[in-house]
């Protein structure tokens, strides 16, 4: 190798020359010559990379992380999951859990009652219970409290109208015999498919129509033996006494009703803000928020305020607790679902208290009792098995 270097007018010219030895050309030692060529990595010293390969080392991992994920999940757990929000038959699973657990709250309060409470008293108490639940709901999830900017006004009717229909239940209940207020709430599916064909706009076939018709007739079948019997002795005592007005009945089945109707707009008004808020819970919130502090106004001005005993209290919470879990199902169940489809669900309540009644021997077996149970329980199957199948198409 040599280096010559040549000036040409003031410009630098570097020439390098490479000369391979004589004893390169004639087969001899090359050792210097192969030390300077030699490659830094080797073939052998290589790695043996390539996409599959990289590839299969990261999915191993992956594949064990989500096997242990799986496996960490309770069955429990995957079961709420799926409920929630697993299936296409989730809108009418929640609204029957719903329906289940207000059953269990009605037997609980019908086995464990120690104390005779005031039904404003017991209305606060659970809306107060349900407004701290759902509250910490919202902030657990991270959720806005108050939901989104534009749903905010359905938000407000919601609460007004819930509220109203409410009330309107109380004092129903506390003028008529219960089982005649029971009958006029069962009404409020209807009346919820009737606002939600008005409001809403949604069809309403004539498979819903005919399940919420079955399911009504069922309901009349089981208390038809006491509308006969309790009217009957209604209208001998109404006779013995100069002094009773029938009118106030009268009036009291028409606040009933109108308990119904604004039960029905109330569900209408849930769907629609679960919908634009994308979160059911906002709607128990908004509802909590303005139904706790309206009840204790009238528990203090219209009822003589009972300190509850602790076990009463402790019944009271456990109540509360079980109302904030069947609100949240109802209005997810409103949200996922037609409200014509999915109302027709909640008529297994009574069903179910029926069944319950006569398992515990505390309501004689009858002839009415049994086809309207089985009138229900055909409607809910239908409206279970061909619900979804009539939505998706």
């Amino acid at each position: 190798m040599a280096a010559s270097a040549d000036t040409n007018g003031g410009s630098h010219t570097v020439e390098l020359i490479v000369c391979a030895s004589e004893s390169a050309a004639d087969g001899g030692s090359v050792e210097p010559a192969s030390e300077e060529i030699t490659p830094l990595l080797t073939q052998s010293d290589r790695p043996k990379i390539s996409i599959f390969s990289v590839h299969r080392s990261r999915k191993r991992p992956r594949e064990q992380v989500i096997k242990v994920t799986e496996t960490e999940i309770s069955p429990v757990s995957q079961f709420l999951l799926w409920v929630w929000n697993g299936s296409r038959y989730s809108g009418l699973v929640c609204m029957a859990l719903s329906s289940v657990i207000y059953f269990f709250m009605e037997v609980f309060s019908d086995n464990f009652t120690a104390q005779s409470i005031p039904l404003l008293e017991t209305a606060f108490a659970r809306c107060t219970v349900t407004m701290i639940l759902s509250y910490l709901w919202l902030r657990r999830s991270g959720q806005p409290i108050l939901g989104a900017t534009h749903p905010r006004n359905l938000l407000v009717l919601r609460a007004l109208v819930g509220y109203l229909s409410l009330l309107s239940f109380i004092y129903c209940i506390r003028r008529i015999p219960s089982y005649l207020a029971i009958l006029l709430s069962f009404t409020t599916p209807i009346m919820a498919s009737i606002m939600a064909r008005i409001i809403l706009h949604e069809k309403l076939r004539i498979a819903e129509i005919g399940g919420l018709a079955c399911s009504f007739f069922g309901v009349l079948f089981i208390f038809q033996q006491m509308l006969t019997t309790q009217g009957g002795v209604a209208k001998a005592k109404e006779a013995n006494n100069v002094n009773s007005k029938g009118s106030h009945h009268i009036y009291a089945v028409l606040i009933g009703l109108f308990s119904s109707i604004t039960g029905g707009i109330s569900y209408c008004l849930i769907k629609a803000a679960a919908k634009a808020s994308d979160q059911p819970v906002v709607t128990v919130f908004s509802f909590g928020i303005l139904a706790s502090p309206a009840a204790g106004i009238c528990m203090y001005a219209f009822e003589e305020f009972v300190l509850p005993g602790f076990y009463s209290l402790s019944l009271m919470i456990a109540l509360g607790i079980l109302s904030f879990l069947a609100e949240v199902l109802l209005a997810r169940g409103l949200q996922l679902e037609k409200i014509g489809k999915v109302t027709n669900v909640l008529f297994i309540e009574a069903a179910l208290s029926q069944l319950w009644g006569i398992g515990t021997s505390n309501l004689a077996l009858s002839f009415g009792r049994l086809v309207g149970v089985l009138l229900i329980l055909i409607s809910i199957s239908f409206t279970l098995y061909f619900g979804p199948e009539k939505e998706m198409e």
